[in-house]
């Protein structure tokens, strides 16, 4: 038997339903859609706003220290196993030592720090005319350096090596690939990853912002990397190989990959 307040239900939801039905699917999917960013924004800027009145400034300054992890497993053939480097962790874990060696090669040994293309656009300024090759041995770092140092060796011309057993990783690969030649050896480690938010920036305002605006800052970055590698003469597909792998892996280049993508212009033999 239905009652008065059942009767009352059912002479009002044809009425309730009748809107429903009357609503497009696309604003039901636009509203829900919207609701989600709203949701999201909100879990961000709390999050954010958390973040920074629980901790100091100076506390979330980016420690810019790369992976040094082994070629991607999951990759398969398509990568190469890590190759045997030489260099000793302590002397790639320190800041961007920059030295004149014998023959005009100016050799860049350890981590690309905030600030490193100002000093190599001082050594530069002091002393490049006796600089004909960068040599290369970094694990990476800064990528806004590495860009930098990069568009001052287009520059002047110079060509770029990295050595048998020497690491070129990360961001270092942005600073090879722009030398007027370029020279590596089939046992030369070069490696890819995806950049971090540690790697943007020298400030914790810097890493706090790339936080906050991560997908249009790795847009952005990645447009300026492809147009300097185009500008280099070289194949803008490498940068696939970072895109692909995570930032705590690297993607180790072969020989014949090096040559493919035209990252190497000579390969120099054992």
């Amino acid at each position: 038997m239905k009652t008065e307040a059942n009767a009352r239900l059912s002479s009002r939801s044809p009425g309730i339903l009748a809107r429903l039905a009357a609503i497009e699917d696309g604003s039901i999917i636009r509203f829900a859609f919207f609701a989600l960013l709203l949701g999201t924004a909100s879990v961000l800027y709390v999050d954010f706003r958390d973040l920074t009145q629980q901790q100091q400034p100076a506390a979330l300054a980016p420690n810019v220290v790369p992976i040094l992890p082994p070629a991607d497993p999951e990759r398969g053939v398509a990568g190469r196993p890590m190759p045997h480097i030489t260099s000793t962790p302590e002397a790639l874990e320190s800041p961007l030592a920059i030295t004149l060696e014998a023959g005009g090669a100016l050799k860049l040994t350890g981590t690309i720090d905030p600030g490193a293309a100002q000093r190599f656009a001082d050594e530069i300024a002091a002393r490049g005319e006796y600089v004909k090759t960068v040599v290369l041995d970094s694990p990476g770092g800064s990528v806004m350096d590495a860009l930098e140092i990069g568009a001052l060796i287009q520059d002047k011309g110079l060509a770029t090596e990295v050595a048998a057993g020497n690491l070129c990783a990360s961001s270092c690969p942005i600073i090879f690939a722009s030398g007027a030649e370029r020279l590596a050896s089939p046992d030369s480690a070069i490696g890819l990853h995806q950049i971090y938010a540690a790697s943007l920036g020298a400030s914790a305002v810097d890493a706090l912002a790339v936080a906050g605006v991560a997908m249009s800052d790795a847009q952005s970055m990645t447009a300026q990397i492809t147009r300097h590698l185009t500008e280099s003469g070289v194949d803008p597909a490498l940068w696939l190989h970072a895109l692909d792998t995570p930032p705590d892996r690297l993607y180790y280049l072969s020989a014949e990959e090096m040559q493919r993508l035209k990252l190497v212009t000579h390969m120099v033999e054992n």
